[in-house]
């Protein structure tokens, strides 16, 4: 199983992503803003997903909206 951002590179256990557009978050009036970096991502067990959180949250992303940094 391997997981790839938008342009086709190949992500790993700690790597760190940039989101490429804004994204809206489901059930709350927040949005996550184009050019956010998350630092220390995490694989899931679906290839075209991760997980990644600042402070005490913890989110899941679709790697199509990602760039690795």
């Amino acid at each position: 199983m391997v997981s790839k951002d938008s342009n086709s590179s190949e992500l790993n256990d700690g790597d760190s992503v940039q989101i490429i557009k804004d994204l809206k978050v489901k059930r709350t009036s927040s949005a996550l803003k184009r050019g956010t970096i998350y630092k220390n991502i995490r694989l899931t067990n679906k290839d075209e997903e991760i997980e990644c959180g600042k402070g005490k949250s913890t989110i899941v992303l679709k790697t199509c909206f990602l760039k690795k940094v």
